[in-house]
């Protein structure tokens, strides 16, 4: 019986250097990334701010040289004849020239460092607008919309953001900073050769050693640091939300009504110490035992690189000059292994905001639907809207929304889809828009799959307002125009949708009129009530129509109108959108019953469909809820009550009984 050969672990060697080409490869990448980004400057400009630091390099070396120079000639015109002497007068005129031009170096210098900080600048800011672009078109056109609700791309982007709005590093500044390394890395070459000329190569090889080895110490735990960073980006997305909410005016007025500032006060602090205390223990746990040691490293190179400039100077190999000229030399290099201010953070952490960024980018074009073919040309529909056995939900841990869903959108004809609050109304929106995909089934235009379709096309031809439409603090005529791009500077058309909505006479009575800024945050500016505010919403849409859609698209679009308001933009609507494909969501039964065709949607179906006496006349389950909200009003108006904004007049159903029976939380849709 023989034993089995020992197993040896294996060396800590290997592992150390495989650790050493991770790291090295990670710094040359990030280089690489920030030379990339340079360009989006404009290559004049860099080439121009490369030449200035080089030159901003150069220069404290030539001081260098010149003070060393004259610190030579001093005692030889100390020693010289006096003023009549030839020799003395040439002593003289060469101190005085060497002098001048030391002082000559020094003022160019001065006047060139406010120049470098000002390129810098510019191509700081020009970088970020590029990136700036590219997360606009990542986050706003590239984006599925699911995939934006992913937490980890909600980080990324959150990261991203962060460095726009000033609260990080952006990337433009990383890559300025690695212009300003350039002057940095051209004083220490520079260095090293004097020293090495004038001591001996041995000791500019060992400061230079030196030098690199601490500065690559501090760089590696800066970038160890910005990891652990990395790793807390959730936590300050946290505390970026409480910090604007503590500090903006969206939830003011509760915070005031409800009390809730101590809350909000020490949430926020508790919060903010949960993200910053794990960096400031991993900063100390990272930096003090490394500082300590690199500045050992520091210490033993200095001296021995000192020791060998004072054997040289006391062997009779130095005179005056060189000595100048080596101490000053030296101490380049032993201050280059420290913190830059004007580059290390920048390059480090702006670049982080660029890699985040990057990331996000990724992962959308991984989350875009992969297209097998050229999309179809998008025209206006002529057949129809055809919904075919749709199914969807927004996770596959969450209820189906949508589930087996038949519904047919006659092209020029009005069709309404109503149904209690989560039967998937809106969602069905959003699949009609492409802003999701179904999950089982297709969609239909003309018959073709909705998905051949090119998706910017297709969303140019939909006039489509969501119920949370967005409030624009800008004019009037802008909140308006914004419907149709094309047609922002054209005020007649503005005004014609004003108008078809019922928002001129209101908008013409502001201070400036449709220039009016809709937000009491600018001087001058007025804020809306909620009916006058989707009146605008309304007329941004119907100007969407006048600009080119063809399908118009209105989720609960009068929700916050008075009941006699809303039959007459009913009445209106039906009459400015003839010939116009248009899909009108509502819980509201009486006021869409002028519609082509009515579909009810009940957990994710159609359960009925057809004109309002044709599902009256049915007995079902239109006809069981139009009854009930009739009955509400009746019942309102035995005992008196002034009718509000979600009541009829007399003889007409209430619009708004959506809360008339509970509505199961399964049914309920989310996100919708």
């Amino acid at each position: 019986m023989t034993d089995d050969p020992p197993v040896h672990p294996p060396t800590a060697g290997p592992r150390r250097t495989s650790a050493l080409r991770a790291v090295l490869a990670a710094r040359a990448s990030r280089w690489t990334d920030l030379a990339q980004l340079l360009p989006q400057a404009g290559r004049p400009l860099v080439a121009a701010a490369a030449l200035l630091n080089v030159l901003l390099g150069l220069l404290p070396l030539a001081f260098i040289v010149l003070v060393g120079y004259v610190l030579y000639l001093v005692p030889q015109v100390a020693a010289s004849p006096g003023a009549d002497g030839g020799s003395g007068q040439a002593g003289w005129s060469d101190l005085l020239t060497a002098l001048g031009l030391a002082v000559g170096v020094f003022v160019v210098q001065q006047v060139l460092a406010p120049f470098q900080a000002g390129v810098t600048e510019v191509i700081a800011r020009r970088v970020d607008e590029h990136c700036i672009d590219r997360l606009m078109t990542a986050a706003l056109h590239d984006a599925p919309l699911d995939a934006l609700q992913q937490p980890e791309a909600l980080d990324l982007l959150a990261e991203a953001r962060a460095a726009f709005a000033r609260q990080a590093r952006p990337p433009g500044d990383a890559a300025a900073a690695l212009l300003s390394l350039l002057a940095r890395y051209v004083q220490l070459v520079g260095a090293v050769v004097l020293v090495g000329i004038v001591v001996s190569p041995l000791a500019g090889i060992v400061i230079g050693a030196t030098a690199l080895a601490i500065r690559f110490g501090v760089r590696g735990t800066l970038g160890k640091f910005a990891d652990m960073w990395d790793s807390l980006a959730g936590s300050r997305r946290k505390v970026f939300y409480l910090r604007d909410l503590a500090t903006g005016s969206r939830a003011a007025k509760e915070i005031r009504l409800l009390g809730l500032l101590p809350w909000v006060r020490a949430r926020l602090r508790s919060d903010t110490m949960a993200a910053y205390e794990p960096a400031w223990a991993g900063s100390r746990k990272l930096q003090f035992w490394p500082m300590i040691g690199l500045s050992g490293v520091g210490l033993v190179g200095g001296a021995v690189v000192l020791v060998l400039v004072a054997d040289a100077a006391a062997s009779g190999r130095l005179n005056l000059f060189e000595l100048g000229v080596a101490l000053q030399a030296v101490l380049i290099p032993m201050r280059f292994g420290v913190y830059f201010p004007e580059a290390d953070v920048q390059t480090q952490f702006g670049l982080h905001s660029y890699h985040a960024l990057r990331t996000f980018e990724r992962q959308i074009a991984s989350a875009r639907p992969v297209r097998s073919a050229a999309p179809v040309p998008v025209r206006r529909p002529e057949q129809g809207i055809r919904f075919e056995g749709v199914r969807f939900r927004y996770s596959d841990d969450t209820p189906w929304v949508l589930d087996g869903l038949d519904l047919e959108l006659g092209a020029g004809q009005s069709t309404a889809i109503v149904g209690l609050n989560g039967a998937g109304k809106t969602t069905l929106v959003k699949l009609l828009a492409r802003l999701y995909e179904p999950t089982e089934g297709r969609i239909l235009v003309d018959g073709v799959d909705l998905r051949e379709l090119d998706t910017q096309d297709w969303q140019r031809q939909l006039a489509l307002i969501f119920q949370d439409y967005v409030r624009y603090e800008l004019s009037a005529a802008e909140n308006i125009g914004l419907g149709a791009p094309a047609l922002l500077d054209d005020r007649e058309a503005i005004e014609a949708a004003a108008r078809k909505a019922g928002a001129l006479d209101v908008l013409s009575g502001l201070p400036q009129g449709l220039d009016t800024t809709l937000s009491r945050r600018y001087p001058g500016g007025r804020d809306l009530s909620g009916g006058q505010w989707q009146r605008v919403a309304l007329a941004r849409a119907l100007l969407a129509i006048r600009g080119g859609s063809s399908v118009l698209v209105l989720d609960e679009p009068t929700a916050q109108l008075d009941v006699r308001a809303e039959a007459e933009f009913f009445d209106r609507f039906l009459a400015t959108t003839e010939n116009i494909t248009s899909v009108v969501i509502s819980h509201r039964f009486s006021t869409v019953r002028h519609a082509d065709r009515i579909a009810v949607i009940e957990h994710g179906r159609v359960i009925e469909c057809g004109d309002h006496v044709e599902l009256v006349a049915l007995g079902g389950r239109y006809a069981d809820l139009f009854e009930l909200q009739a009955q509400r009003f009746r019942d309102t108006a035995a005992v008196g009550a002034v009718p509000g904004p979600h009541a009829a007049p007399q003889g007409e159903p209430d619009p708004a009984a959506d809360a008339a029976e509970p509505v199961p939380a399964a049914q309920k849709e989310n996100a919708s």
